[in-house]
């Protein structure tokens, strides 16, 4: 899920931003190509409600969903009835400190100590928490520079939307009540 999410949103943010852009309003002119221009092409304006609605509505939602599935895993993941946990709890000092001569003896490989399941599983999280905050720092800078969200980041821009939406959802709980005790 996060290979794909991440796939649709995060890594075809160029072409995302791009379909924001506005059409040109001059026409093209076929003389522009008969000479080397040395000068940067001018990039066409992003249209700013364009741009506040894709984030709103794609690029933060996206977001908010991984960090949901995240959260959803490392939960899951304490699992404190792991057996291999309570092995490694019950496993005596003298094996743990036990030297381990692979070419020596091929099966002292069998006291080699495993990480407990749960170990595994909060590494994998960790790691993909890092991984979601370096491609969200490479988003963000792609957006910024389109939209023209500089001085913020990520983080910053994400708790906002999320306190909006909070927001948002409060004001729609409250309406329905008040609606639900006027008709009453």
């Amino acid at each position: 899920f996060l290979r794909l999410s991440r796939g649709m949103i995060d890594d075809s943010i160029v072409q995302n931003l791009n379909a924001l852009m506005t059409p040109s309003t001059k026409p093209w002119d076929p003389a522009s190509t008969s000479e080397r221009q040395i000068r940067p092409v001018e990039r066409r304006p992003t249209d700013p409600q364009a741009c506040q609605s894709f984030k709103n509505e794609v690029l933060f939602q996206s977001w908010q969903t991984r960090s949901d599935v995240l959260n959803y895993c490392a939960g899951v993941a304490l699992d404190p009835s792991d057996p291999d946990l309570a092995l490694k709890q019950v496993e005596s000092p003298n094996e743990r400190e036990r030297v381990i001569y692979e070419r020596l003896d091929p099966y002292s490989g069998r006291f080699f100590p495993r990480e407990a399941r749960t170990e595994i599983l909060g590494n994998l999280i960790r790691n993909e928490r890092s991984v979601e905050g370096i491609i969200r720092s490479r988003t963000w800078g792609l957006v910024s520079e389109r939209c023209g969200d500089h001085g913020t980041g990520w983080e910053e821009a994400l708790n906002r939307w999320r306190e909006d939406r909070e927001a948002h959802r409060y004001i729609k709980v409250l309406c329905k009540s008040i609606r639900g005790g006027i008709m009453s």
